[in-house]
C-alpha cells in the first residue's frame, strides 16, 4: 500500500499514512488530532546498484571523438 506524506497547519509537523490510492486525496487527521492538514508532494527514488570502479567515459577513444578527423 502506498505511503503518503502530510504536513499539519496548526503544529506545522510532517506525518505518513498508508492509504489506498483511492484515498491518497481524501483528508488526513494528523497524529495531534487536528483536521487541517496537506497532502505533500513527494518524490520518488529509484535506486539501483553502484559498481565499484572508475566511472565510464564519454568519448575521446575513437576517431571522431578523439579529435583527430579534421
Amino acid at each position: 500500500m502506498p505511503r503518503y506524506e502530510y504536513r499539519c497547519r496548526p503544529c506545522d509537523d510532517t506525518f505518513e499514512l498508508s492509504r489506498p490510492m483511492a484515498e491518497s486525496s481524501s483528508p488526513a487527521t494528523c497524529p495531534a488530532g487536528h483536521a487541517d492538514t496537506v497532502k505533500l508532494l513527494s518524490t520518488v527514488a529509484v535506486g539501483g546498484s553502484a559498481k565499484s570502479g572508475p566511472a565510464p567515459s564519454a568519448g575521446g577513444g575513437g576517431c571522431c571523438g578523439g579529435g583527430c578527423c579534421g
